[in-house]
């Protein structure tokens, strides 16, 4: 009965805060996010509201774009509430409360299952799908090597740089805007390719997969960290229905195209010839991050940040609950995937 009260309460203020938050023309000239920020101004909150209920697929370009967007309004938010790191915590013990302490030791932790350490350690990354920056900077302060991020939000690529340089790092860490699917770099440039809850967003599966293993040296590591739905079961042929449902809802919030599984990524890193593949299940481990979430949304501060971020930012933290509902129905699970690219005939 409480879920189902906050589950109508927070929509109920993303319904106000739509039409309550919405900038107006003039008021849009003064907020420095982005080009494609300026797509979404106040002629298109009335199909904003509209879409949220709906539940027609998205193009890619609507996709794109609408997560361009959500990061550009809702990134400064995260980071006034968490900081600068906006991916899961490592939640081992299950019931710590060092939540940002939590998300830095998931970074090491998912360095530490992939081998990634200091013996030998990465001299070039990439992040794809950046953030902030959180991860690259660490992953740079921690081996002392160079890291490139990439994102789709010039927001977000504008403040990973600031944070860059105000942490005395931009001589090893550096963020743009592009798209994974068809990323800036060489062939064969990264010796590790990091890719931290990103893949959810991408249309194609299979493509984005191809560019992580196009970037990696041959030899590198690639890690992939992401929500998939669960494995299908042998002869079952899709997910219930139930659990479609769950997972179309939360498409809407986050502007995420149909998921897969990891089971699935496998498959697809053997069809690009990648070695050592390597999977597991943290669903358990990162379990309790949704509930420190949604908690540290109930203050006035961040119930006023969000109503000032606007629509979107407002429906995906109603689309928290239904993380968490997915996550206890078992349909959502928190995959990790590591393999490395294959060494040239007669390379050691």
């Amino acid at each position: 009965m409480t879920n189902n009260w906050l589950c109508l309460s927070i929509y109920a203020i993303c319904l106000w805060g739509a039409a309550a938050f919405v900038p107006s023309s003039s008021a849009s000239k003064r907020i420095s996010i982005s080009s494609s920020t300026s797509l979404y101004g106040v002629r298109s909150a009335v199909r904003r509201a509209r879409d949220s209920l709906l539940s027609k697929d998205r193009t890619d370009k609507d996709l794109k774009d609408g997560i361009a967007f959500f990061y550009d309004r809702s990134s400064k938010l995260w980071e006034d509430v968490w900081g600068e790191h906006m991916h899961h915590g490592y939640y081992i013990p299950e019931n710590r409360t060092d939540h940002v302490q939590a998300q830095i030791d998931l970074i090491d932790e998912v360095l530490k299952w992939a081998e990634v350490d200091d013996k030998n350690p990465p001299k070039n990354v990439v992040d794809v799908g950046c953030g902030i920056g959180g991860s690259s900077r660490h992953i740079a302060k921690k081996y002392g090597c160079k890291a490139q991020g990439i994102t789709l939000s010039p927001y977000q690529a504008n403040r990973g740089n600031e944070l860059a340089e105000e942490q005395g790092l931009s001589d090893k860490a550096s963020f743009q805007v592009a798209d994974a699917l068809n990323m800036p770099f060489d062939d064969s440039s990264f010796d590790l390719v990091w890719s931290l809850e990103s893949g959810e967003h991408m249309p194609d599966k299979a493509k984005f997969v191809n560019e992580l293993m196009r970037v990696a040296a041959p030899g590198g590591r690639v890690i992939i960290v992401t929500w998939c739905h669960r494995d299908l079961e042998p002869g079952e042929p899709s997910l219930s229905k139930k659990e479609e449902k769950i997972l179309a809802k939360i498409n809407r919030a986050y502007y995420l195209p149909k998921w897969c599984s990891v089971d699935d990524y496998c498959k697809l890193l053997e069809n690009e010839g990648a070695v050592d593949i390597k999977r597991e299940d943290w669903s358990y481990i990162i379990a309790p991050f949704w509930k420190a979430v949604i908690k540290s949304s109930l203050n006035l501060k961040s119930v006023v940040g969000l109503l000032k971020s606007g629509f979107s930012t407002i429906r995906g933290a109603y689309a928290m609950l239904l993380m968490l509902k997915g996550f206890d129905a078992g349909v959502i699970k928190f995959g990790l995937i590591t393999c490395t690219k294959k060494k040239a005939e007669g390379k050691e």
